[in-house]
């Protein structure tokens, strides 16, 4: 119950909860990935069943489609759905221009593809997401099985000629085995603990051959819910320019996630 939820995970519901608020019947919505987006996926299910809300779900991985089937969201592929409305994703961490680095889930190309099919997106996350600058979260690179020994070697070596404090990276794993995507590829983890230039940085990277996509999401985000362990939403809108607060309350009561496992 929402009551028993830690700092974290209240400042996360309440994030989810005031994003919700922005999908209107008749919405084909994108549906992020991580626990936030988990939250977001519960709401709206929560909205559809008791509500009557009519949307589409298009999910950005196979666990938020899961999720969403279970909570009686309808669910289609992208190339059914063209073009989204709205897409509400969680992010590892967002800067004040609403740059974003995604990817810690390990989902990252479905989610930008899905973010740059829709007419909004809209980041949610805890408060301790916003940072000044980007790259304490090691940025995740998604490279094809094939060679990923030499892709992350010339990364490596492109790194250092980048406005970047560190220059190592490490395959992702799973246990004893490479961590493997929905699309079947690796995932490289740049350690770079600040990035003085996102937007050339992910321009380089997506030169390199092997290189499928990366993690920096530049000039793709239009509002961040950002939520915080008393209840508390701001509400920043990039495009406009304001940002406003608004209290979430909660609902002692509130059973709505308590089947949730992060």
């Amino acid at each position: 119950m929402s009551g028993e939820l830690s700092p974290i995970d209240r400042a996360k519901f309440a994030a989810a909860k005031r994003a919700a608020e922005f999908v209107e019947d008749g919405m084909k919505v994108g549906l992020g990935t991580g626990s936030t987006a988990a939250w977001l996926v519960r709401c709206l299910g929560e909205m559809v069943r008791d509500d009557g809300l009519d949307i589409t779900g298009v999910p950005t991985s196979t666990r938020t489609a899961t999720l969403a089937r279970d909570v009686g969201i309808k669910v289609v592929g992208l190339d059914e759905a063209r073009w989204l409305d709205l897409t509400i994703d969680g992010a590892d961490e967002f800067d004040a221009d609403l740059n974003l680095i995604k990817g810690g889930g390990g989902a990252l190309l479905q989610e930008k593809i899905v973010a740059t099919s829709s007419d909004q997106m809209i980041v949610i996350a805890d408060v301790s997401k916003q940072v000044d600058t980007l790259g304490a979260f090691p940025l995740p690179v998604e490279v094809i099985p094939f060679g990923w020994q030499t892709s992350k070697a010339l990364v490596e070596e492109m790194l250092s000629a980048m406005d970047v404090l560190g220059t190592s990276s490490s395959l992702r794993m799973n246990g004893d085995a490479p961590f493997v995507t929905d699309e079947g590829n690796y995932i490289i983890d740049l350690h770079l603990t600040r990035i003085g230039s996102p937007r050339q940085l992910a321009l380089a990277l997506n030169q390199i051959p092997g290189i499928v996509e990366n993690g920096l999401f530049m000039d793709i985000c239009d509002v961040a819910v950002i939520g915080h362990g008393d209840g508390r939403v701001e509400v920043k809108d990039i495009n406009d320019g304001t940002v406003h607060e608004e209290k979430i309350n909660f609902v002692e009561t509130d059973n709505l996630f308590t089947d949730l496992a992060d």
